[in-house]
């Protein structure tokens, strides 16, 4: 496994990240025999990087489960995001936030990233609650070290986002076939200018792009 170190916290991360969405499943929930080993036969080969979120189902509570079935919280950080979009009073933030920390088993968060943030618009409805207090009486606590925000909207909202805050990491859509979508490579460039970490997900845009692709693109 390769790795990176993360520009803010100095954490060296594996350039493989383990994404949380899709676990395996059977009779319709989240199989946890399967999950675990999954999880162990990835950090086995290196992989310490897991991104879920309070609004995939089941998932918080599994990766903790598995994270703690084999006792490797110390070798692991974790990522997980608030749906601000489900927030309409500050307190949710921390009604949410105690729900995370209960289904991961940890008393701390390495990476805490408002979800799916579109525009600057939604980010100032936050802010207006008191979103930014907020993270930094957690990282005061010791509860979240590092603060971002995940996107799926066009770039000039990208822009206006990424300067609103001192944010330490961002995660965008970013593949071969996406490099001038949502935030795309000028996105990327931007953070990278301004010292911060890119994180990417639906690389190869789950699956779609590694299998079924017509001979011609497989031979180039």
């Amino acid at each position: 496994m390769k790795y990176r170190i993360d520009k803010k916290s100095g954490k060296e991360l594996s350039m493989l990240g383990f994404g949380c969405l899709r676990f395996p499943k059977s009779m319709g929930s989240i199989d946890q025999k399967r999950t675990t080993e999954i999880i162990a036969e990835a950090v086995r080969r290196g992989v310490n990087y897991f991104d879920t979120a309070h609004t995939y189902p089941g998932s918080e509570a599994a990766l903790g489960e598995a994270i703690e079935t084999l006792g490797i919280r110390d070798k692991v950080y974790i990522a997980t995001k608030l749906p601000g979009y489900n927030c309409r009073k500050s307190e949710d933030f921390d009604r949410i936030f105690s729900q995370q920390l209960e289904r991961l088993r940890t008393d701390h968060i390495d990476f805490y990233l408002l979800h799916n943030v579109n525009s600057f618009e939604q980010y100032e409805k936050l802010r207006q609650m008191g979103i930014e207090q907020w993270f930094e009486r957690k990282r005061e606590e010791g509860r979240i070290d590092r603060v971002g925000f995940s996107f799926h909207g066009p770039y000039g909202e990208f822009e206006k986002l990424i300067k609103a805050y001192n944010w330490d990491l961002c995660l965008i859509q970013y593949n071969y076939s996406d490099e001038n979508y949502q935030a795309g490579r000028r996105g990327l460039e931007l953070a990278e200018s301004m010292g911060i970490s890119v994180m990417i997900m639906e690389p190869l845009l789950g699956g779609r792009l590694a299998t079924g692709l017509p001979k011609q693109a497989e031979a180039a």
